[in-house]
């Protein structure tokens, strides 16, 4: 178990041939007696595939859509938290990375940006719908399961003609040193021009908000991984002061700093400590596209 007794984490990297385009694939398990409930926030992400064999949670993002009951959850590139609220459960998730957006949905990531929807009734994940009968069941082993998700995306599609450039720009943006657009698009090898509307389409954001996430998820990410430290121990060098930092959390997280180490994180903190001592990293956000 990881955190706390309730929640138990597996991760399973993708095979090599898939890598590039997923997080991870990882099974979650909430154990609450019947009727009980955790309540969390996710951190700003890539787009997630989620599936349930029971129980499914409620998810919405701020002034945003909500999604209740549904057995495969689908959300876009975000750049804001989802709340949520999950019972006793079993879920299998699936984060896709930039290139596995531009790969397996193909649509422009900006035209779904910070929504969540229920993927069975979604013109662009219902694809994804017939792993409904594998995952969202208990029938099966982990092992079984994941077999049943690599023999899918393999015979899913081909790599995109942009492969290449796409994977340059995710391994220059997660630089932590990288700090201005016009940088970006040098180390990318392209034109301001040409970076943004590769970033639009494939990552769901500009590259000026794109940096401000990563500084962002750097410092959010130091500071689960050490709850008892200080927000000022922890935030990313790349804040002219503690007051730019805090405008720019509340610009992602809708809280203050002070407001989110308030607030319980049972799930997020459990995940990210395990994420981290397993995978590397503790949020998608920070991974390396290889």
């Amino acid at each position: 178990m990881t955190g706390l007794d309730s929640i138990d984490v597996r991760f399973f990297a993708p095979p090599a041939d898939l890598a590039p385009c997923f997080t991870t694939f990882y099974r979650l398990e909430v154990n609450l007696p019947a009727g009980e409930t955790l309540e969390d926030w996710l951190q700003p992400e890539w787009a997630n595939l989620r599936f349930f064999s029971d129980n499914p949670p409620t998810a919405e993002f701020p002034d945003g859509p909500r999604v209740s009951g549904a057995r495969f959850q689908a959300t876009g590139p975000s750049s804001c938290p989802t709340h949520f609220t999950i019972g006793r459960t079993r879920m299998w998730g699936i984060g896709l990375f930039p290139l596995g957006w531009a790969r397996f949905i193909g649509t422009s990531a900006s035209d779904h940006s910070n929504t969540i929807v229920d993927g069975e009734q979604s013109p662009i994940f219902e694809r994804f719908a017939p792993l409904c009968e594998k995952l969202c069941t208990r029938d099966y082993s982990d092992e079984e399961q994941f077999g049943f998700l690599t023999d899918f995306f393999r015979q899913l599609a081909d790599p995109p003609r942009e492969q290449r450039r796409i994977q340059k720009i995710h391994g220059v943006m997660v630089d932590p040193q990288l700090l201005l657009v016009e940088e970006f698009a040098r180390r990318s090898g392209m034109s301001k021009r040409t970076l943004e509307r590769i970033c639009a389409r494939h990552f769901g954001f500009s590259p000026r908000l794109l940096l401000r996430r990563q500084r962002l998820m750097r410092s959010l990410a130091a500071f689960m991984l050490e709850p008892r430290s200080s927000w000022s121990a922890v935030i990313d060098r790349h804040y002219h002061d503690q007051s730019h930092f805090v405008h720019e959390f509340h610009a992602f997280m809708r809280c203050t700093p002070s407001e989110f180490a308030a607030q319980p994180h049972p799930v997020l903190g459990a995940f990210m400590a395990e994420r981290k001592r397993i995978w590397g990293s503790p949020a998608q956000t920070l991974d390396t596209p290889d």
